[in-house]
């Protein structure tokens, strides 16, 4: 087990829009298909030896046991010749239009496939993200109707859940079974949500218990009365979630903790929300999580825009960094 690294990342998120017509490819967007011999000699000349890093699934995942590894084969090949570890991300955001979305109960035991597959090709490869941050894929696919299955229910959103959760589990298991020392660091989004009335109180209790769901059922954590009914209400079976309470990965697993700006919200009595800024900061709420959960943490994502004096960004990752100490310096509470 590592006992530190700094990383860098390439985003290979691929969501689609617009019912389905229309594919966002972050990796296209910025051009790394045609940059990204630049791109990893940077990473190198920053003496930087942690990338996360996946191949881009709708390209590479053509059906299932189909496969286009011909970019795959040339990037990790190149990665491995600089003696950069990738973090490889199998699943961000989004997956190849023969799935379909999330809804698709068939997408576990296909993502299965996919990530024994890939490990196979690859076996020198340890680190692995499976899937990216559940619960914001989950939330912003069948909550808020943004992307993919683009559905706004409760019963999409748990429906979502559940096969996201389900296929990172699978996957953990399929990796395990040709790299039994494979470590996953399971970057997901920390969330905390502020009552803004008293009235609203109810509503911000639901929500902060809401937001450890990815992560209950992807490492067997017992969910409290309320939103165990909440979960059977809206289309889990009990067995379903005796599934995940009786997988036992967790003693493989780094929980990864991201944390931007957006990450607190206001809840007012309507239920409604907004962004509310950082009020609470990174420390503090990577603490509930890992009160929760009690295992090795990893910060897996930050950023903020530059703004009009040109330091924004560079002031927020040394904030970052001072919260990543203290975490460190004050240890288990």
């Amino acid at each position: 087990m590592f006992t530190f690294m700094f990383a860098t990342g390439i985003e290979n998120s691929t969501p689609t829009i617009r019912q389905g017509r229309e594919r966002v490819d972050e990796m296209e967007k910025c051009r790394f298909y045609e940059r990204w011999r630049t791109d990893f000699e940077l990473v190198q000349d920053l003496g930087v030896h942690f990338l996360r890093y996946g191949p881009p699934i709708h390209k590479t995942w053509l059906g299932d046991g189909r496969y286009d590894w011909a970019f795959a084969d040339e990037t990790f090949a190149d990665l491995k010749a600089k003696d950069i570890l990738p973090i490889v991300d199998l699943c961000h955001f989004g997956v190849p239009d023969w799935v379909g979305n999330f809804q698709n109960p068939d997408f576990p035991t296909l993502f299965e496939h996919y990530a024994r597959d890939f490990a196979m090709r690859y076996p020198w490869i340890q680190l692995f993200t499976p899937i990216n941050e559940m619960f914001i894929c989950a939330t912003f696919s069948a909550r808020w109707g943004w992307w993919n299955e683009q559905l706004s229910s409760d019963t999409a959103f748990v429906t979502a859940l559940k096969h996201i959760v389900k296929a990172n589990v699978l996957a953990m298991r399929a990796i395990l079974e040709v790299r039994p020392d494979a470590i996953f660091i399971q970057s997901e989004s920390s969330e905390y949500f502020h009552a803004d009335s008293p009235e609203a109180v109810g509503r911000a209790e639901r929500f902060n218990s809401e937001r450890f769901l990815s992560l209950d059922l992807n490492y067997g954590h017992d969910v409290d009365a309320h939103t165990y009914r909440y979960l059977l209400e809206n289309g889990m079976t009990a067995e379903e979630y005796s599934f995940f309470l009786e997988s036992h990965l967790r003693r493989h697993c780094v929980m990864g903790t991201d944390y931007y700006q957006t990450n607190e919200h206001r809840v007012w009595a309507d239920g409604t929300t907004s962004g509310s800024g950082e009020v609470f900061g990174y420390d503090e709420i990577t603490r509930q999580y890992f009160n929760r959960y009690r295992l090795p943490v990893m910060h897996t994502e930050t950023n903020i825009s530059e703004g009009p004096n040109g330091d924004e960004a560079v002031y927020w990752l040394w904030k970052e960094w001072a919260n990543v100490l203290r975490i460190r310096n004050d240890g288990p509470s």
